[in-house]
């Protein structure tokens, strides 16, 4: 059992040193000068088209929850009918 477990930490080891790791170029100084700079956008609409998505549905669940908790806020307070 002991060497199994000694082979199976030999092959783990050798694999993760051996991948291969993905140079990630560093994107935060060019992201700093397009969300700074100044176009007349709210800095959460300057990402384009999916910021603005992301907007609007967020808004539009936002009115929708709203609306939905007056009306059942209504509902709770009008009497019961009797039957």
């Amino acid at each position: 059992c002991y060497l199994l477990f000694q082979a199976l930490r030999q092959i783990s080891q050798r694999t993760i040193s051996t991948a291969s790791r993905r140079q990630l170029e560093n994107r935060v100084p060019e992201l700093q000068k397009h969300f700074q700079e100044d176009n007349g956008l709210p800095v959460h609409l300057k990402g384009g088209a999916k910021d603005s998505l992301i907007y609007r549905t967020t808004a539009g669940l936002t009115v929708c929850g709203t609306i939905y908790a007056l009306y059942y806020l209504l509902v709770s307070s009008m009497p019961k009918k009797p039957n």
